[in-house]
Formats: structure tokens, sequence, C-alpha cells
């Protein structure tokens, strides 16, 4: 009895033990198995940082370092805007209450067309104030001096390439003042201009496509036609068929 007793005792001990190391082992595992998400957790908590690096925020793109807001006044300013700061053009821009005026250091006659006329012509292109009043109203009042046929014809060659480059131009106001250019050009030159335009006729036939430039290149063509004589009416039907002329 006594011997069974103690085997009984040593057994229930066994047990005990086992039951111990199975919990103690198990405990081990809860264990394990917590601080596995813990140990993400602290990954994602500290993985903003390099997640901000690789997507950028919106506001990013306004950072100044990236993107200048004073980039279009710190471009290098055109040929003509450059003549004019430095003197080169000699007359000034006189701001009326009604309307502007140019006035000149000297009389327009005395002065000598080459360059300053086709100085002029290219700052037809320009699309600031006062650039586009200065170089639209010079051009204008150089041509209305006497003696501006005898100057303007030996410039043709040179003028032209530059009254083509407005006459191509994408802004529409650019576009009236070679226009305008052009027909103010064909008054002092007349027949001259004959020679030179079927270079421009092109331009003019593919503004011709918009409704609201048919008139005033009608007109143009017209007057071109009027001061241009026989010879021009057949160069302008040429290049522009639908022309009508004002013999019609």
């Amino acid at each position: 009895m006594q011997k069974s007793e103690c085997q009984r005792g040593v057994q229930l001990r066994n047990r005990v033990t086992d039951n111990c190391d199975q919990r103690t082992s198990s405990s081990a595992q809860i264990k394990q198995r917590t601080t596995v998400p813990q140990s993400k957790s602290l990954v994602s908590t500290s993985s903003p940082e390099p997640a901000r690096k690789l997507h950028p925020r919106p506001s990013d793109k306004l950072n100044p370092k990236t993107i200048n807001p004073f980039g279009e006044q710190s471009r290098a300013p055109s040929a003509f805007a450059a003549i004019y700061s430095k003197g080169g053009i000699p007359c000034r821009l006189v701001h009326g209450s009604v309307k502007h005026r140019l006035q000149w250091e000297c009389p327009p006659e005395n002065l000598p067309f080459d360059p300053l006329l086709i100085t002029l012509a290219e700052g037809l292109r320009e699309t600031k104030h006062p650039y586009t009043f200065v170089s639209k109203e010079g051009f204008r009042e150089l041509l209305l001096v006497a003696g501006a046929p005898e100057k303007a014809v030996p410039l043709l060659p040179r003028l032209i390439p530059v009254l083509k480059a407005a006459l191509v131009h994408l802004d529409d106001e650019v576009f009236e003042r070679g226009l305008n250019a052009l027909v103010q050009l064909s008054v002092v030159v007349g027949p001259s201009l004959n020679d030179h335009l079927k270079h421009l006729l092109t331009s003019l036939s593919k503004r011709l496509r918009d409704k609201k430039f048919r008139e005033p290149i009608s007109s143009a063509l017209q007057k071109l036609e009027q001061h241009g004589g026989s010879g021009s009416l057949m160069i302008i039907k040429s290049k522009i068929p639908t022309y009508c002329s004002i013999c019609c």
C-alpha cells in the first residue's frame, strides 16, 4: 500500500511538472506572437518619412526652389525692347488723356530709314505696351515723310521677311498690325512691292479661313491691287483664286 501511494505521488508530481512546462511553453509562444505586431507597428510608425519622399505632396510643387514665380520677368528682352530701352529708337511715347502720340527727337524726314524702318517692323511682333504702340505708330509716321519711297524701296528685300513673320504670328493683334503695315508700305512703294508679294499671300490665304479676318484681308488685298496695278492682280489671283478684283 505504501509503495502504491508513493508511486501515485510521483506520478502526480510529474503531471504537475508537465503541466507547468506546457503552460510555460504556451505563454512563451503567446509572448512571441504578441511581440511580432509590435515590431510591425514600430516599422509602420517610422515609415511615413520615406513615404513622403517617394510620394511628394501637391504643395511641394509650389516650392520656390523648383518653380520661379518671377520666371517671365527674368527672361531676356526681345531685340526691339532692348534697342528701345537703350535709346535706339529716336522717339518717346507721350501719354495723353485721350490717345497717345510719339515725340521724335528730330524731324522724322531727317532720320535714315536703314535700319530704323526695319527695326520698327520687327517691333510689330511685340505684345506688350509701350512696344506695340511705338512700333506701329513709328512705322506709320516714318512712311509719311517726304522722300519715303526712295528710302523704303531699297529696303524691301529685308522688310518683307520681317512683315511675313508678323503675318504668320499666332497672336491676332500682331497679325492685324502686320496687315496694316503691309498696306501702308504698298501705298508708298507702289508696284515695287509686286516682286515680293507672293511671299506674303500664302499667310493671308490661310487667315482667310477665319471669318473674323475675311473682311480686313479682302480690303487689304484690294488696296494692294490698287497701288500695285494690273501686275499685282495676276499675282494675287495666282495665290488666292477666290479674290474679287476691284475692277469687278
